[in-house]
């Protein structure tokens, strides 16, 4: 029995999808519920999973661009079990190489008895050599070290000691005798030559040096950032964006989060972090100015009776803003525990098309990033995205004095064909004062 494969639909407006990887070759054995393939549309990527196990069989190749409903393979589930043992037989396949080992145990003696040989004889020579009249016992270790210091040529010193050997006297005397005597200058080092050294003129820093990274590498567009790149430029073109900044003291809200994070954790199994803050502080504020929780559609004003708050979240394949439904109603652990689902979902390539619809407001941290300041693009039709930063230590004025407080830049972009300047303001100041 054969089940077939295909594309499924992930939404009314998505007609075609692009196959980027199998996780399995064709004929591999497959087991139900096991990844099979991803698939990216213009708007999410997802993972089809294997609906019964079987032998694959691959019918269209990776990196094609296929329409919904389309057939993209097959799973046998009638395995033949005659062909997965289909391998050499280990006593045949062992019995040449066993063979092939046998030769040189018989090889390998008479090298290693003319080894020792050539050793025994190297030693008998090296134990021959006659040493050096210099370096022969005939001085003491004082005179050997006066003599070396001084760099002298024995043969022109008569000893007085028994034997005639030379005493350090001896070498004294010979040093007062002979005062022009100058010691044999110590050998300089080699200087190395012309050839080797490369000149340094200004000329040589005007070349230009040769890249090894020559030409160019073009790929096309994901279906993702290509719809990325459509929308930020349906932004800039079709909304009066403009954008107001203030800044946050963050010093109460992380004296919160410091003292309830342990026991947050352990109470509802997730980590209590700044996002479910500013998502409640936003709420309040959408709550008073409701036109920025509205948008334009041609000469009306659509307003929300509801708060669907979109998180936009950087990936490897372009940013999305996965949307917390009527986020007014939840709590901080229900707020902070739809995040880590959203972050579990695109991690696993889990993200359904749902996830991404009907936002009315957009929050986006590029804090995380190390950003201190930036202005953040309408996520289209919305009329108005929240933009955080990076918390930095800076000195500011509290009654009168200098103190060091954790601040925090925030900047909100809205649409002023809809938004004024008072209300954008005025709304950015109640976040501020949420979060104080």
């Amino acid at each position: 029995m054969e089940i077939e494969i295909k594309i499924p639909s992930v939404g009314e407006s998505v007609q075609e999808a692009v196959l980027v990887q199998w996780y399995k070759k064709d004929g591999d054995t497959v087991e139900k519920d096991e990844p099979l393939f991803v698939v990216e549309t213009d708007k999410v990527t997802l993972e089809i999973v294997a609906e019964a196990s079987g032998i694959l069989k691959i019918l269209v190749s990776e990196g094609e661009t296929v329409s919904i409903g389309t057939k993209v393979g097959t799973i046998s589930t009638e395995a033949d079990p005659a062909k997965e043992p289909e391998k050499a037989p280990p006593e045949k396949a062992e019995e040449a190489p066993a063979k092939e080992k046998a030769p040189p145990e018989k090889v390998e003696e008479a090298p290693a008895m003319e080894k020792d040989e050539e050793v025994q004889v190297k030693a008998e020579e090296v134990s021959v050599k006659p040493e050096p009249e210099d370096l022969r016992p005939v001085l003491s270790p004082a005179v050997r070290r006066l003599v070396a210091e001084k760099n002298i040529d024995i043969s022109g010193i008569k000893g007085t000691g028994p034997g005639n050997r030379i005493t350090k006297g001896d070498v004294l005397l010979y040093l007062e005798q002979t005062p022009s005597a100058k010691p044999a200058p110590a050998p300089t080092p080699a200087t190395p030559k012309a050839k080797d050294v490369t000149p340094f003129t200004p000329e040589s820093l005007a070349k230009p040096i040769p890249s090894k990274m020559e030409g160019v590498t073009r790929k096309p567009m994901s279906p993702i950032r290509r719809t990325i790149a459509s929308r930020l430029l349906e932004a800039k073109h079709s909304t009066a964006m403009l954008t107001t900044f203030n800044e946050i003291d963050m010093s109460h809200t992380m004296a919160i989060r410091a003292h309830y994070k342990e026991a947050f954790k352990e109470k509802y199994g997730v980590s209590l972090g700044f996002m479910s803050f500013f998502i409640k502080a936003c709420v309040e504020g959408l709550k008073e100015f409701p036109q920025i929780n509205a948008f334009v559609d041609a000469n009306d004003i659509v307003y929300h009776n509801y708060y669907h708050v979109g998180i936009a979240v950087g990936t490897g394949k372009g940013l999305v803003v996965p949307v917390i439904r009527n986020a007014d109603m939840l709590s901080f652990a229900e707020l902070e525990q739809a995040i880590v689902d959203y972050v579990d979902k695109i991690k696993n390539n889990r993200l359904e098309l749902a996830d991404l619809e009907g936002g009315t407001f957009t929050i986006t941290n590029g804090g995380v990033f190390g950003s201190l300041l930036s202005t953040p693009i309408l996520n289209t039709p919305q009329s108005g995205i929240l933009g955080m930063h990076k918390i930095e230590k800076r000195p500011v004025v509290v009654d009168d004095e200098i103190i060091i407080r954790p601040m925090m830049y925030v900047a909100l972009s809205y649409d002023h064909r809809i938004v004024d300047g008072r209300e954008a303001v005025t709304f950015l100041v109640r976040v501020k004062e949420c979060i104080e």
